[in-house]
């Protein structure tokens, strides 16, 4: 089955694309998604650290099983301000 992926903030530096189409086996979760994606992108790897993860719209958890056309977004921590 295949998903989108969209990437945001450093991810999509990291990633060097905004967004994707990935083929993932039937039953993969959110968390089997990110780790081929980091074995594909090495310079994912340290960003993991307080990941937020969503799927069409919605925010899930690693363990949320994907179907297929689903969307996935994976958010970065955010920091900033004075």
């Amino acid at each position: 089955m295949k998903v989108k992926v969209k990437f945001f903030a450093i991810l999509r530096e990291r990633a060097g694309a905004g967004e994707m189409i990935k083929e993932i086996g039937e039953g993969s979760t959110v968390a089997d998604l990110w780790a081929m994606l980091k074995k594909e992108y090495p310079k994912l790897a340290p960003v993991e650290t307080r990941l937020l993860y969503a799927v069409n719209q919605n925010y899930v958890k690693p363990d949320y099983a994907l179907k297929d056309s689903d969307e996935v977004v994976f958010i970065p921590p955010v920091s900033g301000g004075c």
